[in-house]
């Protein structure tokens, strides 16, 4: 295909030149072998053997490159996995830094099972004000690990600023992009050197699928990632890779739909008695509504949190009244889901930093999903009581 174009609607259909060539399919084959023979002694295919590289892997990878405007993606077997590839680019160690808002999952890889097994050196420190990511940076610091939006408090992070941070101190700058997706924001383009997907949550987008990306700009950091990946094996099998590139296809049509509900939902929300707090970067209201208008290209994510009146007996009852929205860990699928943070996905953070952090036990996350809005409205309404 000659015609290249920028919109972020045609690149989910066309990126990567993923047409085969032999037989003219518009959607790539799931090539499920392990081997691939060679021409002759000393003269191998493309292909080799699947753990470094697979026909089907390969052209989800080509795909999310151009949807994030890099050079080289990979995918793995969950986001966990697209992780902690990262983390073996690192010297033993190293010092990283990471946000006090994170993934749980994220969180326990760092400071748990890598700062124990590699000897990792962590600062957990709030990102919304980059002079404390400026203050934390050391010599040797390695990483600087963050999110925008942040899960589950939605915040936004100024990416530039903190890539410039980064660099300045011969530092990668990582950021996961699972909230905003490559049609919101593109990390890369901002200075970054490596995006992070969970492809589970909008990118397959049918919560039928586990898989993680990892798409860098850079092709000597690509090379280096490409031997930590041959290596290590924790790369997508064919069958995941082909179900998370078909959700690409739609992610445009999903996104609008997801974003469009996201937004009536919650200025609806801010009016409405029970609710104490509404965080959404689309409205006003939130700290970082500013820099999401800049930061962010065609939305504002489908991430809402909201603090209720009362505290965590109030939010199970709240939770359990819900029909639409099922009580379920995960988001970014089409079906709408609410989770508590401080019981679900967090639930690994230690006790006595919930509060500290944010989790409190009347938080309650909603990832909207593209059901009619006015039967989301109707559901939440009468869950609040």
């Amino acid at each position: 295909m000659n015609r290249k174009s920028s919109r972020p609607e045609t690149k989910c259909i066309h990126a990567g030149d993923t047409v085969d060539k032999v037989t003219g399919a518009v959607m790539p084959a799931i090539v499920t072998s392990s081997t691939f023979e060679n021409a002759a002694f000393g003269e191998p295919r493309e292909y080799i053997y699947s753990r470094g590289a697979n026909p089907t892997r390969a052209a989800l990878e080509r795909c999310a490159a151009v949807l994030e405007g890099g050079t080289s993606g990979f995918a793995y077997g969950s986001g966990m996995a697209a992780t902690a590839a990262v983390l073996d680019l690192l010297p033993a160690n190293s010092h990283v830094i990471v946000p006090s808002e994170v993934y749980g999952g994220t969180f326990s890889l760092f400071t748990g099972v890598r700062a124990h097994s590699a000897g990792l050196e962590i600062s957990v420190v709030d990102f919304t004000d980059t002079d404390n990511v400026a203050a934390a940076c050391k010599d040797n610091t390695k990483l600087v690990w963050f999110e925008s939006p942040t899960n589950p408090l939605v915040s936004v992070i100024d990416i530039k600023a903190v890539a410039e941070l980064a660099h300045a101190h011969d530092a990668l700058a990582v950021v996961d992009n699972t909230f905003a997706t490559p049609l919101n924001q593109r990390p890369l383009e901002l200075g970054c050197d490596i995006v992070m997907h969970s492809t589970t949550k909008y990118l397959a987008g049918h919560s039928d699928v586990i898989g993680g990306l990892n798409v860098v700009a850079d092709p000597e950091l690509a090379e280096r990632l490409g031997r930590v990946n041959a290596v290590t094996g924790g790369i997508a099998g064919p069958f995941d890779a082909y179900l998370t590139f078909r959700g690409i296809k739609t992610l445009a049509l999903r996104m609008e739909r997801h974003q469009s509900n996201s937004q009536a939902i919650a200025e609806w929300l801010e009016s409405r008695a029970g609710v104490q707090k509404v965080i959404y970067p689309g409205l006003k209201s939130h700290p970082g509504h500013e820099l999401a208008k800049r930061q962010m290209d065609t939305g504002f994510g489908a991430i809402i949190a909201i603090e209720l009146e009362g505290g965590q007996a109030e939010a199970a009852e709240f939770m359990n009244r819900l029909e639409y929205f099922a009580i379920a860990e995960g988001l970014g699928g089409v079906e709408s889901i609410v989770g508590h943070p401080r019981t679900m996905s967090h639930s690994r953070v230690p006790e006595d930093r919930k509060d500290e952090l944010g989790l409190v036990e009347n938080l309650v996350r909603l990832s909207v999903g593209i059901e009619h809005v006015d039967d989301l409205i109707a559901d939440i309404d009468a869950a609040l009581g």
